[in-house]
């Protein structure tokens, strides 16, 4: 609806009032509005039709007029740690990070009471719905696509609102104790289970090495008496007061 006659004789009385006063006035009529900075201007109640002003010089009445300035910078939101439950009915607590930008101050002004509650509270939930069918082992090693899908889930939200999100993070992931012990004990399993195959491998190794020595040695017994000699000459050198007489291979 259009101004009713009261508020167009008030708003004609200040207008002159304004040029009666000139050029007094025009240092009550003039404001400033920074670079990343709009201003949302009020006559009676109602908002001015138009973009929002700014940035530099504007006009308004200032017996009429009220404005509020909106900051158009990058804002950052720190979510607090709130509780999840993944797809495989694991509990979790996770907090995150949102970046965020004003793009339409006239809808925000008249849309939303509080910016950062009601970011805060859309994270949550969103958050919520979203790892609800992810699995936890997903949420570990797919962070960065969980983080853009919440921020795409986000924007279509916000955008309603006059808001850009332009990034969103999971930060920390915090496991209760029980499923912190299972994942130990997990880990400690495959790590016993690597030094199982590990241990298996070298003894594979040393039997195919001996199994070689063995082939050599048979094809030549002299061979095999120098080594049969030399083992014995290294247990005299550990224990110099035992003597052994070893008997010839060939009366053992």
């Amino acid at each position: 609806p259009g101004l009713g006659i009261c508020e167009w004789l008030l708003t004609i009385l200040s207008f002159l009032f304004v040029i009666m006063t000139f050029p007094i006035s025009v240092w009550f009529c003039m404001k400033v509005v920074r670079e990343y900075e709009r201003a949302i201007v009020f006559r009676l109640g109602r908002l001015l039709p138009g973009r929002a002003r700014g940035p530099g010089l504007f006009f308004f009445l200032p017996c009429l007029d009220t404005y509020h300035k909106v900051d158009l910078r990058l804002k950052t939101l720190e979510i607090p740690f709130h509780q999840v439950v993944t797809k495989d009915m694991v509990t979790l607590e996770i907090d995150a990070v949102c970046y965020y930008r004003l793009e339409n101050a006239s809808l925000l002004l008249t849309t939303l009471t509080s910016i950062s509650s009601a970011i805060q509270l859309l994270v949550q939930t969103t958050t919520k719905r979203l790892l609800a069918h992810r699995a936890f082992s997903e949420l570990l090693l797919e962070r960065k696509s969980i983080s853009q899908e919440i921020k795409v889930a986000l924007d279509a939200v916000t955008g309603c609102w006059g808001i850009k999100v332009e990034r969103t993070e999971i930060n920390n992931v915090q496991l209760p104790a029980e499923v912190q012990q299972s994942l130990a004990v997990e880990a400690e399993a495959q790590r016993q289970a690597r030094v199982r195959v590990i241990a298996a491998e070298g003894e594979k190794a040393a039997s195919e090495s001996l199994r070689m020595a063995a082939e050599i040695l048979s094809s030549a017994p002299a061979a095999a008496q120098l080594r049969y000699l030399h083992a014995l000459h290294s247990l005299t050198a550990e224990k110099p007061a035992a003597f052994l007489l070893p008997l010839p291979l060939d009366a053992i």
